[in-house]
């Protein structure tokens, strides 16, 4: 196999996901193939009990490889970089992709599950994401079915999936609950320097730590810059805040970008919407890029214990 296979799979117990995974992995160790796996820790003890190959098995942990989405792309494309210079022809992982099942926010995972298809095409690489239908939401699983061009299934077929580019790519990002109320700062067509006066000067008293304070006051500037920069005409900045966290969107009358892997990787971003965006998806909590009907809006959080 030459490439990215990009497989997903839907299932709706225990003993399905064995049925998927389990072949999956034994099939690459039986071919000497580097093999990974990155789920989260129930699945991890399940393929653990089930396989009994330590020593053969890369055992990657989930919530550390899949901390933010531009992360989890730089540290697989270490990993299958060194794995194909050693002359792997085929490298394989299983992964278990956050969700709202797992407590944390799709949008930019979703992006995620778009982008790899570009990011990782370089590589030899077979990749099963698998997902649990009784945790994941519709609008993940519809998202996934338009993201993934294969999908397994526990009877051991591993098919085109139908289902790959229909329809829209992602689902509406979600707005923070933090927006509910009303904004500390409103601004309209702002210079990046008074969005940075803006928002030091709104986030004064609350508890973030330096670094997020330092995190969110460039995200601002860096969101602002892009809208008026690649955006259309007027940017509207705006700031939400408790006492612990802090939410900021730049919302603009343009499409956004067109490249999926925009913030997502750093070569493609520079050419699009700039390195700046790439940065401050590996440094805030939390990064979404989306349109709706008020426009194209990035948000962007630092701070507490994530969106809501």
């Amino acid at each position: 196999m030459t490439g990215f296979y990009h497989e997903t799979a839907f299932y709706g117990s225990d003993d399905d996901f064995l049925a998927i995974a389990v072949p999956f992995v034994e099939g690459g160790l039986r071919d000497g193939q580097p093999t990974m796996i990155a789920c989260a820790q129930k699945n991890t003890a399940l393929l653990r009990d089930a396989l009994g190959r330590e020593d053969a098995v890369t055992y990657l942990p989930g919530a550390d490889q899949y901390s933010r989405p531009a992360d989890a792309i730089a540290s697989y494309r270490d990993i299958f970089g060194k794995h194909s210079r050693q002359g792997a022809t085929q490298i394989r992982t299983v992964g278990d992709v956050p969700h709202p099942g797992y407590g944390v926010p799709w949008d930019w995972w979703g992006r995620y599950e778009n982008a790899v298809n570009q990011a990782f095409a370089e590589f030899p690489l077979w990749g099963l994401c698998p997902y649990d239908t009784r945790t994941t939401p519709p609008e993940v699983l519809a998202d996934v079915a338009r993201t993934h061009p294969y999908v397994a299934a526990a009877s051991g077929e591993h098919l085109p999936n139908p289902g790959f580019g229909n329809g829209s790519p992602l689902s509406n990002p979600v707005a923070d609950v933090l927006e509910q109320g009303s904004p500390r700062v409103s601004l309209v067509d702002p210079t990046p320097a008074a969005v940075r006066e803006a928002v030091s000067a709104a986030i004064t008293g609350t508890e973030l730590t330096e670094d997020n304070a330092h995190d969110i006051v460039y995200a601002a500037s860096e969101i602002v810059t892009n809208g008026l920069s690649h955006g259309v005409a007027p940017v509207r900045f705006r700031l939400w805040a408790d006492d612990s966290r802090v939410v900021v969107t730049a919302t603009d009358d343009g499409p956004g970008p067109s490249d999926p892997m925009a913030g997502l990787m750093p070569t493609t971003a520079t050419r699009s919407a700039g390195l700046g965006l790439w940065i401050l998806h590996r440094t805030c909590d939390y990064v979404s890029m989306g349109r709706d009907e008020d426009g194209f809006t990035v948000r962007v959080s630092v701070g507490g214990s994530g969106h809501t």
